[in-house]
C-alpha cells in the first residue's frame, strides 16, 4: 500500500561551525554532551537532519479501518495527516492547506469523504487533489495545488512514513519484518485502546531509556512479573535448554525467530517468564480471541525497533505499540497503543483495564525515568557517563545510529 509522488525537498538546517564540531567530538560509548539534550537549536536541526530522512512508525491499519479513516501525528511543528483513500492504498500528506497554510485536520483522528479547510474551505479528494477553491482567477489551475504528500508504506499491518526522499531504502525491512509479524494477523486487529503521553524530557532520553533493560529490576517490577530481564540471564549467547525449547515450539508455529537487524532496525522473537502466557500482571491472555489462534506453546513476544521512535511487541493473543515524537526540546509525546482481535469483544474476550495495566504502569515509570533524567542532564553537574557495554548495547546502538545519520547530515 503505497501513494507518493512529488516529494518536498529536505530543508537544508542553517548551522554554526561550532555544532558541526561539537558532532566530531561526540564519545562513542558514552552519553552524548548536555548541549545535544537542551539546545533548541539542535532540536530544529535534528528536525531536518535525523526525523525528516527516516522511516517513522506513524501507526496501524486498525486505526483505518474504513475508507476516509484518518489519524494525525505531529512532529515539532509538523503535522501530518494519513487516510485511507480505498481498502487497498493508504496515503500520507502534510496536514497543511495550500492556501494559506492551515490544519486541514485539527483532531487525531477521524474520517472524511473530503479534506476541507476550516479556514476557506478549499477541498481536497483522498488522493490530494484540489477539487474546490472558491473564486479564484481564471487562470488558476487547481492541478498545481494539491496537497504535499509524504512516503508511505504498510508492512503487516503497520503504517511508517518519510518526509522526504532521503529516508533509507524501505525494502530490506519489509523483507525481514513481514514473514516473522504477518503470523499475527494485525491487518485484522483493532485498536482497543490508545493513550498520549506528555513527557518533558529530549526525545533521545525517552529513546535511551527504551532500548535497555539495565534499570528493570529496580524500577519495573510490574514488567518483571511476565519478562526476562535479559541483564540476568545472557540467554541468547548461551543457549540455555530452555532457550532451545523456545526456538522448537516457535518452528513448531510456523514462526521465523530471527534476529533481523538493520541500520535503523532491530527484530527478535525471544520468550517470556516460565509459566507466563501474555504480558499481562498476572501473567494470563489478555485477550481470548487470539491474533494467532492455531498452534500450541508459548511463543513469547515479537519485539520490532526502528530508529529514531518507536518499539512494538506482537504476542500471541494481542499487540502493543510504543511511538515517541518530539514536540519541542524538551516535550516528546509518547503514543500506546494496544490491538487486539478486530472480532474481540470488551467485556467478554478481553477486560480494557487487564489488556493495559502492565505497559500503563511501565510507561508511566519511564516517563518519571525520563524527566528526572532531562532534569538531571541540565545541570552544572553533568558530564557524560560510560554506557554498560552489555546491558545497554542497544542504546549504543541508537546513539551511534544517531551520531551516523547526524554527522552525515553535515557532511553534506
Amino acid at each position: 500500500m503505497t501513494g507518493c509522488s512529488h516529494h518536498a525537498p529536505v530543508p537544508t538546517p542553517s548551522l554554526t561551525p561550532n555544532l558541526a564540531d561539537l558532532y566530531s567530538q561526540c564519545r562513542r560509548g558514552h552519553t552524548l554532551p548536555q548541549t545535544l539534550y537542551t539546545s533548541a537549536a539542535v532540536f530544529d536541526f535534528e528536525m531536518d537532519a535525523v526525523f525528516t530522512r527516516a522511516w517513522l512508525q506513524a501507526g496501524h491499519l486498525a486505526e483505518i479501518p474504513r475508507t476516509g479513516d484518518y489519524i494525525t501525528v505531529q512532529l515539532g511543528k509538523t503535522s501530518v495527516v494519513i487516510i485511507r483513500e480505498s481498502e487497498s492504498v493508504v496515503r500520507g500528506y502534510f496536514n497543511t492547506c495550500r492556501h494559506r497554510g492551515a490544519l486541514l485536520c485539527t483532531s487525531d483522528k477521524g474520517s472524511a469523504r473530503r479534506l476541507v479547510c476550516p479556514y476557506h474551505q478549499w477541498t481536497y479528494d483522498l488522493g490530494g487533489n484540489l477539487i474546490f477553491a472558491r473564486n479564484m482567477p481564471a487562470d488558476f489551475d487547481p492541478r498545481q495545488h494539491g496537497l504535499v504528500p509524504v512516503h508511505c508504506e504498510v508492512v503487516a499491518g503497520v503504517i511508517f512514513i518519510a518526509l522526504s526522499d532521503d529516508a533509507p531504502d524501505f525494502a530490506e525491512f519489509r523483507h525481514q519484518l513481514e514473514p516473522m509479524l504477518a503470523p499475527h494477523d494485525l491487518e485484522n486487529a483493532k485498536v482497543a485502546h490508545s493513550v498520549v503521553l506528555p513527557e518533558y524530557a529530549n526525545w533521545k532520553l525517552v529513546m535511551e531509556n527504551g532500548r535497555e533493560c539495565y534499570h528493570c529490576s529496580a524500577r519495573h517490577p510490574e514488567l518483571l512479573t511476565a519478562f526476562r530481564d535479559p541483564t540476568e540471564d545472557d540467554y541468547f549467547d548461551a543457549q540455555p535448554d530452555w532457550m532451545k525449547d523456545f526456538e522448537a515450539v516457535c518452528h513448531a508455529n510456523g514462526l521465523v525467530n530471527g534476529p533481523a537487524e538493520g541500520a535503523w532496525f532491530d527484530i527478535l522473537r525471544f520468550p517470556i517468564k516460565d509459566g507466563v502466557e501474555s504480558l499481562t500482571l498476572d501473567g494470563r491472555l489478555a485477550c481470548s480471541q487470539l491474533l494467532i489462534p492455531s498452534g500450541e506453546g508459548n511463543i513469547g513476544t515479537l519485539r520490532w525497533a526502528t530508529e529514531p521512535n518507536a518499539f512494538s511487541h506482537a504476542l500471541r493473543d494481542h499487540a502493543f505499540s510504543f511511538e515517541a515524537w518530539p514536540i519541542d526540546v524538551g516535550t516528546t509525546h509518547v503514543r500506546g497503543k494496544w490491538l487486539v482481535h478486530k472480532n474481540a469483544v470488551e467485556g467478554r474476550d478481553y477486560e480494557l483495564a487487564h489488556l493495559t495495566a502492565l505497559w500503563n504502569a511501565t510507561n508511566d515509570q519511564d516517563k518519571w525515568l525520563a524527566e528526572n533524567n532531562f532534569k538531571g542532564v541540565q545541570g552544572r553537574g553533568y558530564v557524560p557517563g560510560p554506557f554498560s557495554v552489555n546491558d545497554e548495547k542497544k542504546v549504543i546502538d541508537f546513539v551511534n545510529w544517531y551520531l551516523d545519520t547526524a554527522q552525515r547530515c553535515l557532511r553534506f
